[in-house]
C-alpha cells in the first residue's frame, strides 16, 4: 500500500516553527537584496547591461520590486507555492546568467580576476541549491504557522 507524504498542515507545533524558520530565512536574502535596488538600481542595472539583456534600469527596478513581494509572501506564507516556484525559477535564472562565467575585468590583476571567478561559481551554486529549497517548500507548503494555513489554501 504506497504511503503518502504528510502535508506541514499536519506536523506537529515544533516543525511548523521549524518551516516558519526555514521561510524567514530564506525570505530574508531576498528581501535584503530588493529594497536596494528599489533605491539606487545603478549596480544592478550594470550587472544586467553587462549581461546584454536591454532596459537594464527597468529590469533592475522590476527584480527589486519582485524581490520584495516575493520574499514578503514567502515570510508571511502567502500564495507560498506560486511565490517559491517564482523564486525557484528566478534564482536559477540569475544563477545561468549572471553567475555561470569566469570574471576579466581588465583593470584587475589576473590572481583577483580568478579569485573573483571562483566566488561567482559559489554564488551561482548558491542560487542553485536555494531553488532546490523553494521546490521543497512548493511541494509541501507554508505549514500551519502562515496566511496559507488560515486562508485553508
Amino acid at each position: 500500500m504506497p504511503t503518502q507524504t504528510p502535508s506541514l498542515r499536519s506536523l506537529p507545533m515544533p516543525q511548523n516553527v521549524v518551516v516558519l524558520v526555514g521561510r524567514i530565512l530564506l525570505s530574508l536574502m531576498f528581501l535584503t537584496a530588493g529594497f536596494p535596488k528599489l533605491i539606487d538600481p545603478s549596480g544592478t542595472a550594470w550587472m544586467i547591461s553587462n549581461a546584454g539583456l536591454p532596459a537594464s534600469t527597468a529590469l533592475a527596478y522590476l527584480a527589486g520590486i519582485f524581490e520584495v513581494v516575493a520574499g514578503l509572501a514567502i515570510l508571511v506564507g502567502f500564495q507560498t507555492k506560486i511565490a517559491a516556484y517564482l523564486l525557484a525559477a528566478f534564482c536559477v535564472f540569475t544563477a545561468l546568467v549572471f553567475h555561470s562565467g569566469a570574471i576579466n575585468n581588465p583593470d584587475f590583476p589576473e590572481a583577483a580576476n580568478g579569485l573573483l571567478t571562483v566566488f561567482n561559481g559559489l554564488m551561482m551554486w548558491k542560487n542553485i541549491t536555494i531553488a532546490g529549497g523553494f521546490l521543497v517548500l512548493a511541494a509541501f507548503g507554508p505549514g500551519s504557522i502562515s496566511v496559507d494555513a488560515r486562508r485553508g489554501a
